[in-house]
């Protein structure tokens, strides 16, 4: 890969881009083909050279792939030269035609066009000189291992980096995403555990004949505690069970079926919206629903069986 900045004109508009110049295997170890809205993806035919621009950057260049008397226009500073006193001299000027636009993401679309190798090394002035590798791995390869001999083998020269590396500020807003969706559904949780405590409050005073007689039959509070506080942590299982089961059910068919589809008009990679069940998002909304569950069954429990004991008590005595 061979990646530097340009400018690119259009008509009367341009725009800032990473002209991004990639090698004949590119097909093989990505699925670029697949991410195309608009054209096709060709980036050489014979000794003609083609680019594929991002969403974005069409969008902004207001891009005709049909007019095939206007090219793109790309410049790009000389390495060679100290002083930009003369644009013309100081920069080269190249002019190529789109062939397709893609759609991957909003920083791509808006960043990225996509050249061929031979192409940005004219416009850049280099001769065999790359800025980047990129690796693709075979299905089931672990990323890490290979990406330690990597960085064994070549030494500290050379930045290794994967997929999540090289795009982590992005990687860590999605994470962010998902917790603060986390934090408001556990939130939406705790208002919904009122109906557990109602419930449970309604409970006790319906069975307030029941406590006396367990009572005047030797049950002690401690008991009486138990009893309740089971009665609401299998409210709580049960639907805890009952939600990750349908969770799973409704993720299981969107894999497999996409009942959610995505809009775009087909201009995404995929047509339906991606889900990954992992156990540990399972394992963390049990135990969320657990312990709120337990704290709302544990004060009724606590509370109002205490209250009920005094009053029969009390009752009994006079």
């Amino acid at each position: 890969m061979l990646e530097e900045n340009a400018l690119v004109k259009y008509h009367d508009k341009q725009y800032l881009v990473t002209i991004k110049g990639v090698s004949d295997d590119i097909r093989n170890t990505s699925r670029l083909d697949s991410m195309i809205s608009n054209g096709e993806f060709l980036l050489m035919h014979g000794d003609t050279d083609f680019a594929v621009v991002g969403g974005g950057i069409a969008y902004n260049l207001k891009l005709n792939l049909g007019d095939y008397l206007n090219q793109v226009e790309i410049f790009a500073p000389r390495r060679d030269v100290s002083s930009f006193a003369n644009p013309e001299e100081a920069f080269n000027r190249r002019f190529i035609t789109p062939s397709g636009i893609f759609s991957v993401q909003q920083e791509f679309d808006s960043k990225y066009i996509l050249v061929p190798l031979r192409f940005a090394r004219e416009v850049f002035g280099y001769e065999e000189q790359v800025s980047s590798l990129e690796v693709a791995l075979e299905p089931g390869a672990d990323a890490a291992v290979i990406k330690d001999q990597v960085r064994h083998h070549y030494g500290e020269k050379f930045s290794v980096k994967d997929r999540f590396e090289q795009h982590e500020v992005i990687y860590k807003i999605m994470k962010s995403e998902k917790w603060a969706v986390f934090l408001i559904l556990a939130f939406i949780l705790v208002i919904a555990t009122f109906n557990v405590i109602g419930s449970l409050t309604m409970l006790i005073i319906e069975k307030q004949k029941d406590i006396a007689v367990f009572h005047s039959m030797g049950a002690d509070q401690r008991l009486l505690r138990k009893i309740f506080l089971a009665e609401g942590l299998f409210i709580t299982l049960i639907g805890a069970v009952m939600g990750l089961f349908t969770g799973g059910l409704i993720c299981f068919l969107q894999q497999n079926f996409g009942l959610i589809k995505l809009g775009g008009s087909g201009s995404f990679v995929i047509d339906a919206y991606p889900v990954a069940m992992q156990f540990p998002d399972f394992f963390y909304v049990f135990v969320t629903v657990f312990v709120i569950g337990l704290l709302a069954a544990w004060y009724p429990a606590k509370k109002l069986v205490e209250k009920k004991i005094s009053f029969q008590t009390i009752r009994v005595d006079e």
